[in-house]
């Protein structure tokens, strides 16, 4: 047991580097079998045919965001244990590949790149503004604490559970998440907009935290009704400068 343990941790500390091998033909195909590589070892120990034909299983082309990687890493290793004991088809693992790796990294580039880090970057902008400097130094400590527990949780529970916690991760519906973060980071920008004006040699600081209210009521409109966006963007130009003209 305690071998096994040292193995799935040396698979999960290797899913940092599987961008090391990035190729164009298999993106991270190489990476992947790098950081699979003790669990195979691991599984067909007995098994040397096994072990060649579960390494070639990882040569095909993938690609995945570097968040939900760890999971899909638990995952895997938790159907080559299930191959290895002729449980499960190996044909299996290539279907879960080829659907599971892009849908996670769809999901990701929403949550977090589009939604999380941005939140992360306007609150760290906040604090800068505020003159909260022992924040400064404390919220990137606590995000990047924070985003390996999140990278080891998912990793872990794809190792014990496999699919059926793929169906409860599916639940959290995190793209209606992303949304409601991308709303939050609107009202972020308006905070930061209403601070930079305190500075600003230029008047009508109404007019640019009027603005930006405006411009977190579209965002929220929008993403309530999901209908005419851009039209919303328009009418939110044209109000702007219309009050500014107003203002003028």
């Amino acid at each position: 047991m305690k071998k096994e343990v040292r193995v799935l941790l040396r698979c999960f500390f290797r899913s940092y580097l599987i961008g090391a091998a990035y190729n164009t033909k298999g993106l991270q195909n190489l990476g992947l079998l790098y950081v699979m590589e003790p669990g195979l070892r691991l599984f067909y120990k007995d098994h040397p045919r096994g072990y060649m034909e579960a390494r070639k299983r990882y040569l095909d082309l993938y690609n995945s965001h570097p968040y939900f990687l760890p999971f899909l890493v638990g995952y895997f290793l938790f159907l080559e244990s299930r191959i290895a004991q002729g449980l499960v088809a190996p044909d299996g693992l290539k279907a879960v590949k080829q659907t599971s790796a892009y849908t996670l990294s769809a999901i990701g580039d929403s949550f977090f790149g589009g939604s999380l880090f941005v939140f992360w970057s306007l609150v760290e902008v906040l604090f800068i503004l505020y003159g909260m400097h022992f924040l400064v130094l404390l919220w990137p400590i606590i995000f990047f604490v924070l985003l390996q527990l999140f990278r080891f949780f998912l990793f872990w529970r794809g190792w014990k559970r496999g699919l059926s916690f793929l169906q409860g991760l599916k639940a959290l519906d995190l793209v209606s998440w992303s949304h409601w973060i991308k709303i939050l980071n609107a009202f972020l920008l308006v905070l930061i907009w209403k601070r930079l004006c305190l500075f600003s040699p230029y008047p009508h600081i109404l007019l640019f935290f009027s603005g930006g209210i405006c411009l977190g009521i579209m965002a929220f409109v929008g993403n309530r009704y999901d209908r005419a966006r851009e039209f919303l963007v328009i009418g939110g130009i044209v109000f702007l400068i219309f009050f500014y003209g107003f203002w003028g």
